[in-house]
């Protein structure tokens, strides 16, 4: 069976989730080709490329995976606030490249090949083709329980506008189709984990869905306590903060072994955190609706 993926680019929770998914569809023997942009598209290049053969080079009944790079959207954040104007007027002005490169995309590796059927985890690549071309669409993302589930109270009035501008946004895709609630999608590294019992731990581990929030740095120094820092672009020690790039193993290691987690919204985290019993403050984005609900 051939399959089209689309994988928001956007952050890594998006990426390590469809991970999982993508080794199950390899185990059935399916050819798929995984449409991503952004970071997500050289975490999984990574991960399938050198392990399977391109789905030109497979014969039918063997597993074969293509990770083919797109452009997607790109999110703006000033001071840890997600700015919707500049992340508006970033998109604009990559139009003409985006379209002509994801152009490009469409026409040599999906319209002569031709996928059975398209999964989305939230894209817009994936989820435009399959509505061009008739193809049957399985969404697997938690981003339609705003529309499909009843939201508490509370996270509903703690901001009204945001709310219903997001329930609305969701609802434009898939606004009919049947829904079925299931547990977290985890990592297998995750599942394999040996947690540190938080009284034996050392450090807190912090991640950030952004840079651009100034007044963390100072903030960490002045807690004191030691901290291990992901998402920051940086590989150094300085004072009680030790900064870390993305590394899966990596960081399976060090949230296993951290006595308390600091992050923003995203739910893939989160799940993790939860999984391996590790206490966890989220700190929204603001103006980030998504991330808020997740922390409700």
């Amino acid at each position: 069976m051939r399959i089209l993926y689309g994988i928001v680019g956007e952050g890594m929770g998006h990426a390590t989730q469809s991970k999982v998914t993508l080794e199950i569809l390899l185990k059935e023997q399916y050819h798929v080709k995984v449409v991503v942009s952004n970071r997500a598209y050289k975490f999984l290049h990574d991960n399938f490329s050198k392990r399977f053969p391109s789905c030109d080079e497979a014969s039918e009944g063997e597993a074969a995976i293509d990770i083919i790079k797109i452009e997607g959207l790109t999110m703006q954040y000033v001071n840890n606030v997600f700015d919707e104007k500049a992340s508006v007027l970033h998109t604009m002005q990559r139009m003409p490249d985006m379209l002509n490169k994801n152009l490009d995309a469409y026409y040599k590796n999906l319209v002569s090949w031709m996928p059975q059927a398209v999964i989305s985890d939230f894209d817009s690549f994936a989820y435009i083709f399959a509505k061009i071309h008739g193809l049957p669409i399985l969404s697997i993302d938690n981003q339609h329980i705003v529309q499909r589930y009843v939201i508490p109270e509370e996270a509903r009035e703690s901001n009204p506008i945001a709310f219903y501008t997001y329930k609305c946004f969701v609802k434009a895709k898939l606004p009919r189709c049947n829904t079925i609630a299931v547990p977290p999608i985890l990592r297998q590294s995750i599942l394999d984990a040996k947690p540190l019992p938080v009284e034996h731990c050392e450090y807190f581990l912090v991640y950030q869905s952004s840079k651009s929030d100034t007044s963390l740095i100072s903030v960490l120094q002045a807690f004191g306590e030691k901290c291990i820092i992901y998402e920051l672009g940086r590989e150094e020690k300085v004072d009680n903060l030790k900064f870390k790039d993305f590394s899966e193993h990596g960081f399976v290691d060090d949230l296993a072994c951290a006595k308390g987690v600091f992050d923003n919204g995203g739910l893939s985290l989160m799940n993790e955190e939860v999984s391996l019993q590790r206490p966890f403050l989220s700190v929204p984005v603001e103006n980030q609706y998504e991330q808020v609900l997740n922390a409700w």
